[in-house]
């Protein structure tokens, strides 16, 4: 079998400040086919991964452009036109192909679309014709459209948050379609729209068992899969929420009554499953007096991968008010502090204005007197099975042991060794606070007496029924007491 391969991946927000352009994904590298080989453990980890589950079934890859950027607001029409073009350019050269396997995020926006992903797999499908089993993998904070579902056999999204099982479905993906070109199943699907707009974590319950219901359903004769889209909250787009959909093997009955049974069970369980959010003093009161392990700070309103710009100060400014010390907080996006501090060198002592440049939603600048502890250049961090860059960063120290990380490279922080890795210890701070809104959880979760969401004014909006939409509608919980009573 001959598989075609291919990775763009971003997420929108479209209520961030700058657009998406060639520069968010020059950051983390833009590959011609090659991926796979010049990143395997970073950008194209993914297709790593794919090349190998292919070539090691004795089927032939057919690697495509592999792209990648943090969330910002729409992307630049002509990137993503140029990127899409890229990759059905390079599927018409490599036909005819049995395969297509794609990863994509699911809330890609772009100038003039909605809906990036349904764009580009019914493209494909135009190429291929109706024979060739195209299949997806998606971020679970993916809109789930009408034109991806019609346009591809078979979607599969994570069902983990944070994304730790990126490979399993992709692994899950290829099999279902290795049956579809081999004739042994005929993949439906059928969708059930949860009409919810919110953000879930699987880490605790009722979510960690409504994940392992998922599961068990796909255990289930006839059943190929089970997703949840949690939708992207801040992606402001007609078809956006949380919708459920279930592929099974020429079974559409099967299919929709499923559906219909898991979403209904994840639409009664929304109470319980509600974020629950601190203030910022609320999240320091917790920490006092020390307990001996740290309390983990998410700054949930600056989180990069939300789309954020990651240098908001709300919690440093208020860390430093009330003196708090023993603390470490990270990783703050500022080239020009990295820079002076660069200049600098370590061991200097200087007056440094940390933050507060991006806009209201960063703060005010924070003027700290700080002593540069240590620079990395190239610094990156591990965890959810990538290496991502964090660019040249600096370790600088203000009074009370406060210890700042600054990057050159706007990222979330979901990696220990974004600390440890500039020669900064953990188990010994009061605080940790990291810019995340969960992937930071799987490593920093088991070093923590508590986790704290901390609630800051920022890009990213956690009062769900008061997002400005204008163009998805309002018809959904929590704005609406029961959207699902409306025709």
């Amino acid at each position: 079998m001959k598989f075609f391969i291919a990775q763009l991946v971003t997420e929108t927000n479209t209520f961030a400040t700058a657009p998406t352009g060639w520069g968010g994904f020059e950051e983390y590298g833009i590959f011609h086919g090659d991926a796979s080989r010049l990143s395997p453990n970073e950008t194209g980890g993914i297709l790593r991964f794919l090349r190998e589950l292919i070539e090691g079934d004795g089927n032939e890859a057919v690697e495509s452009l592999c792209a990648l950027a943090q969330p910002a607001n729409r992307t630049v029409k002509e990137v993503y036109e140029s990127m899409r073009d890229e990759i059905l350019n390079d599927l018409r050269a490599a036909m005819p192909v049995d395969a297509v396997q794609l990863m994509l995020h699911g809330a890609m926006v772009a100038e003039d679309y909605d809906d990036c992903e349904g764009d580009l797999i019914a493209r494909i499908r135009a190429i291929v014709g109706p024979d060739v089993a195209i299949g997806a993998e998606l971020d679970l904070h993916c809109h789930y459209t009408e034109l991806m579902h019609t346009s591809a056999d078979a979607i599969v999204a994570f069902k983990e948050y944070p994304h730790i099982d990126a490979e399993p479905r992709g692994r899950e993906l290829y099999s279902i379609l290795v049956d579809t070109v081999a004739g042994r199943v005929r993949p439906v699907a059928e969708v059930f729209d949860c009409k919810m707009v919110g953000i879930w974590h699987t880490t605790r319950e009722p979510m960690a068992g409504f994940v392992r219901r998922m599961q068990a359903v796909e255990q289930q004769p006839g059943v190929l899969s089970v997703s949840l889209g949690h939708g992207f909250p801040w992606g402001d787009v007609p078809e956006a929420g949380a919708k459920l959909w279930v592929v099974t093997d020429n079974d559409r009955a099967l299919a929709r009554s499923l559906a219909d049974t898991l979403g209904a069970e994840f639409w009664a369980m929304r109470e319980a499953t509600r974020p629950v959010v601190a203030s910022i003093d609320e999240a320091i009161d917790s920490g006092q007096p020390p307990a001996g392990k740290p309390v983990v700070l998410a700054d949930i309103g600056d989180n990069p991968g939300g789309g954020a710009p990651c240098d908001s100060t709300f919690i440093l400014q208020r860390l430093v008010e009330r003196g708090i010390g023993n603390v470490v907080l990270g990783a703050l996006w500022d080239l020009g502090a990295v820079h002076i501090c660069q200049s600098a060198g370590v061991g200097t002592q200087l007056d440094l204005r940390i933050g507060g440049k991006c806009g209201p939603a960063s703060g005010a600048p924070v003027d700290l007197r700080v002593v540069v502890r240590a620079i990395v250049e190239n610094h990156s961090q591990s965890a959810l099975g990538v290496r991502e860059r964090l660019g040249t960063c600096v370790w600088v120290e203000a009074a009370h042991g406060l210890h700042i990380v600054l990057s050159s490279v706007r990222t979330q922080t979901y990696g220990t060794d974004v600390f440890t890795g500039m020669g900064i210890t953990l188990e010994d701070k009061a605080f940790i606070v990291v810019k995340s809104t969960q992937h930071f959880h799987a490593e920093f979760a088991p070093l923590a007496q508590s986790v704290q969401y901390v609630s800051t004014p920022g890009t990213m909006n956690f009062d769900f029924a008061a997002i400005p939409y204008r163009l998805r509608s309002l018809d959904y919980w929590p704005r609406v007491s029961n959207p699902h009573e409306h025709p």
